[in-house]
């Protein structure tokens, strides 16, 4: 039988086996890749929009139910193998995204598939957390799973960067060579190599998780039902306003959190389309925002335990924020409103500072964030719960990616298109002043 540190490090493993789904997908090497085969940043922003809110749209809407019958059977590994699968077969598809032959609708369909098994996985995985120690102690435990997760991502991005992901012009990795195994940098293989190796590692380092992590509830005999899980749900939803605090918490991380996933979709496409940088610029750039992730992601997780997650929430928000105003400001010709030359560092330079920001705020209101969700749930339905967190984070996901799509299509512009997360943000920060440190059950 594992024990407890067992236990915690096979829970640690998931967020090291999955992080790269974000870090080498969604951010820093495939998107700004595809905005290279568009050839245009303003309609490869808006496509990318337009194809990850769709996903958002179905993980908002299924998330609840399935956690509601997670906690109806008491098994949720079994449905973090199926998701796992998911997530498998949606990144190792992406090696598809050739450039004499891309289908754009093929390429979203696969990336929709991995990034849904990515976020259901993480709805049973997260609801875990509790298991794995007192109230004190998980919101140590959270950073430090995420500070682990972000050095999984980190390692991921530098092979890619350094033996495979190759540069549109000169064909060469970061480090001078060839793609590594023979692959094609004519036909883009080293960069498209990013799909398989996101599908391996997570199939590779999934095997601690399943060998060391131990559901504590038993299986029930009696099947859970979709529709006993419906009626659940629906119960759920309708009691919330007796749950201020948790309603308040729920609909300030729906914004926030939107306004976050935003950030991380559309930062590669923006400083490849504002700032033109390559893929290989992008993934420098994913470097310095990842390590300041892992750094502040540990020293969130004790402030979080030190202070509590709300502060520390609050905190991130006003960061993100500035960030997001910044963001706007900054571009080839000139930083926050002062011209610059076409050979200009600054730009480039101010962008490195507000990923690195990103990375250290980010990690950190994550980890925060579910320690919060401990707190507020009903420790009898916790998987529920977090099925309602994904929904809070997922029942606006499209508006965002939406939102910044519609924006850049109207206006041709990719600065103004990505203003929609200040907004966002600062409507997280007002509901966040509801939500009661401890829970509803505080006095």
């Amino acid at each position: 039988m594992p024990t407890l540190k067992q236990r915690i490090w096979g829970w640690y493993f998931f967020d090291w086996a999955s992080q790269p789904y974000n870090t080498l997908l969604i951010t820093f090497i495939f998107a700004p890749y595809v905005n290279e085969l568009i050839g245009d940043g303003a309609q490869a922003q808006s496509a990318w929009g337009f194809g990850v809110g769709a996903a958002g749209f179905i993980i908002a809407v299924f998330a609840p139910v399935l956690g509601a019958m997670a906690d109806l059977s008491g098994n949720r590994l079994r449905w973090i193998w199926l998701f796992s699968l998911l997530y498998v077969v949606g990144a190792y598809g992406l090696w598809w995204a050739a450039p004499g032959d891309f289908n754009l609708y093929l390429t979203l369909g696969f990336f929709a598939i991995g990034m849904i098994g990515m976020e259901f996985a993480t709805i049973f995985t997260n609801s875990m957390l509790p298991d794995l120690g007192p109230k004190e102690q998980i919101g140590r435990i959270s950073g430090n799973g995420w500070a682990f997760g972000y050095l999984g991502g980190l390692v991921g991005l530098v092979i890619m960067l350094l033996l495979l992901a190759e540069n549109a012009s000169t064909g060469k990795t970061l480090i001078g060579i060839d793609p590594i195994f023979g692959l094609d940098a004519s036909t883009r293989e080293g960069t498209r190599a990013v799909g398989p190796l996101t599908a391996i590692w997570y199939a590779l380092f999934m095997v601690p998780f399943f060998l060391w992590v131990r559901d504590p509830k038993p299986a029930k005999r009696s099947g859970a039902s979709v529709l006993q899980a419906l009626g659940d749900v629906a119960q759920t939803i309708r009691k919330l306003p007796q749950s201020p605090s948790l309603f308040a918490y729920l609909a300030s991380s729906m914004f926030y959190r939107d306004a976050l996933n935003g950030m991380y979709f559309f930062g590669g496409i923006y400083a490849a389309g504002v700032l033109g940088w390559s893929v290989v610029d992008v993934g420098v750039f994913g470097i310095l925002a990842i390590i300041t992730g892992a750094v502040f992601a540990m020293l969130g997780g004790r402030a979080d335990a030190r202070f509590g997650p709300k502060p520390v929430i609050r905190v991130c928000i006003l960061v993100l924020t500035f960030v997001a105003i910044s963001i706007v400001f900054v571009s080839r010709d000139s930083v926050y409103g002062v011209a610059v030359g076409p050979n200009s560092a600054l730009p480039d330079i101010t962008f490195y500072i507000l990923g690195a920001l990103i990375g250290a705020a980010g990690g950190v209101i994550q980890a925060a964030s579910r320690t919060m969700m401990v707190h507020q749930a009903n420790p009898a339905r916790m998987t529920e719960a977090f099925g309602l967190y994904a929904l809070a984070g997922k029942a606006t996901s499209f508006l965002a990616p939406t939102a910044i799509g519609i924006a850049t299509a109207l206006s041709g512009s990719q600065q103004i298109g990505v203003s929609p997360l200040i907004l966002l943000f600062l409507i997280g920060l007002v509901l966040l002043a509801w939500v009661k440190p401890a829970g509803d059950g505080a006095k």
